[in-house]
């Protein structure tokens, strides 16, 4: 059984709906995540390069463990097509046991 405190929700966001969908089968495929939901397009506003920046961006969550983070990083930092991405990990400290199990379950042959 997973404990909650190995389970992540890593967020990022991509350019469009092709680089998301692409980024989220290749981190399930390889084992680096569990579940990853593509979120419907957001505005982002943000600072960049000392200008202030607007665009249209697709939110991923990412579902991954302790463990498989550090290979999930670099794989996200590699395929991200920004410079800079966005990669933010939240320890998850609640859920449902059986969810949190199937995470671990679902990562862990990356692990091995």
């Amino acid at each position: 059984m997973t404990s909650t405190d190995e389970i992540l929700l890593v967020l990022t966001s991509l350019p469009d709906a092709d680089s998301a969908q692409r980024i989220a089968r290749l981190l399930v495929e390889q084992h680096l995540a569990a579940c990853v939901n593509i979120l419907a397009p957001c505005t982002s506003v943000y600072r960049w390069q000392d200008n202030i920046e607007t665009a249209t961006e697709v939110p991923l969550l990412i579902k991954t463990s302790l463990l498989c983070y550090p290979a999930l990083q670099a794989a996200l930092t590699e395929a991200h097509p920004y410079e800079l991405p966005e990669i933010i990990a939240v320890p998850i400290h609640k859920g449902l046991p059986a969810y949190l199990s199937w995470v671990g379950a679902e990562t862990a042959e990356h692990r091995s």
